[in-house]
């Protein structure tokens, strides 16, 4: 049995949903929770302060970046992740399992590991599972992630049953590997394609292995939806209830509930840092596109029902203007928002929890309409 330096509590149910507190070396994470992403090691514009006040508990970075570029061993001499970034709240690195996969050409597995070619220096660099395991526990994580293999939809069921067994293989070695048990927590990555028997063998396997926590990976990468639902309810139905779970990368406020309703409770995803950039906010009323004409003269806050710095301070006018300009300020103010609306979302996810399964039912309907576009109807409407 791994040594544990993490612990998961639950509080309250609602159906296959929960509440809990995930425990971490560098602090404690209610749940469920929506870990914004910090992939070089900085959530994009915006400062550790302003992270922790408008909500976020934990954060995400990325173990290939950070090993490409500064290098672990140099985070290391300037005091470990936490130091360097300025955040002393637990942080979690993705393994580089889906650059792997994103990569395409430029990255090449075999049972050994990966090979990736670097967009910055064009270098290959090989990445194995005791390599990625050293890399995380010297970069001084809450949570390293074991290195898994993430394919493609759809894959034939040989495929997928090969790939299965070859992430087993690389957790096995990412669990022997382990030289800072009482520090760093590992998860291991469920896959099994979008076969529900090979997920839910697969799910056992690694339920066998008693891990710190685990994570159901391979999805969101092109499925339909419903395809990726029934995946997660099989998986997190062969999980054990004391440990956290995990689903990666899926981040659209309708199916973070779904997910909460089988029985998850930790997220991460790039969409709502990603889409300020590009000038968009989500509101109670749907997701804003700022730059739209019908806003130039619209002295109104994003969301007048927002209590974020960008809602108390600007209105839509301002922020159009700033973004027609192409001033820095504008994906900062829209970042601030959309990650404090994620973070108020995940508080009344809890809330609802605590209530009871009526109240997290009514917000299925209003968490899927959030992400649709901008409507004129007041926000009483649209969570009727």
């Amino acid at each position: 049995m791994a040594t544990r330096c993490c612990s998961f509590e639950v509080h309250a149910r609602a159906g296959d949903a929960r509440t809990g507190t995930l425990k971490l070396p560098h602090g404690a994470v209610p749940t469920p929770a929506f870990m914004p992403v910090g992939t070089a090691g900085s959530v994009k514009g915006l400062t550790p302060r302003e992270l922790r006040e408008l909500g976020a508990d934990m954060l995400l970075a990325n173990t290939f970046h950070l090993w490409v570029r500064p290098g672990h061993e140099r985070v290391a001499r300037l005091g470990g992740l936490h130091r360097m970034m300025g955040w002393d709240g637990p942080i979690l690195t993705d393994s580089g399992g889906f650059q792997a996969f994103s990569f395409g050409e430029k990255a090449k597995l075999d049972e050994d590991g990966v090979r990736f070619l670097a967009k910055f220096d064009r270098q290959w660099r090989k990445m194995t599972p005791e390599l990625c395991v050293e890399i995380q526990e010297t970069l001084g994580v809450d949570v390293a992630m074991a290195l898994d293999e993430c394919i493609e939809f759809p894959a034939d069921r040989r495929r997928v049953t090969a790939s299965t067994a070859r992430t087993t293989r690389w957790l096995e070695r990412c669990e022997a590997a382990r030289r800072r048990r009482e520090a760093t927590a590992l998860f291991g990555i469920v896959q099994g394609g979008f076969y529900p028997d090979l997920r839910a063998e697969h799910a056992r396997t690694l339920r066998g292995m008693e891990l710190d926590g685990y994570a159901i990976g391979g999805l969101s990468v092109g499925e339909p939806t419903g395809r990726m639902f029934e995946m997660v309810s099989v998986a997190a139905a062969e999980l054990p209830d004391d440990r956290v779970r995990y689903l990666m990368g899926v981040g659209y406020p309708g199916d973070i509930v779904e997910a909460v309703v089988r029985g998850v409770d930790l997220f991460d995803c790039v969409l709502p840092t990603r889409t300020a950039r590009f000038g968009y906010a989500f509101t109670l009323q749907g997701r804003m596109a700022i730059k739209h004409a019908r806003f130039k003269e619209d002295s109104l806050p994003i969301d007048p029902f927002c209590a974020c710095y960008t809602c108390r301070s600007f209105s839509r006018a301002y922020l159009r203007h700033l973004f027609l300009s192409r001033e820095i300020l504008a994906p900062r103010l829209l970042s601030l928002h959309n990650l404090f609306f994620y973070q108020a979302f995940m508080a009344r996810l809890r809330d609802a929890i605590q209530t009871g399964p009526d109240a997290l039912n009514a917000l299925r309907a209003p968490a899927r309409r959030w992400q649709q576009p901008f409507s004129d109807e007041p926000p009483g409407v649209l969570d009727a």
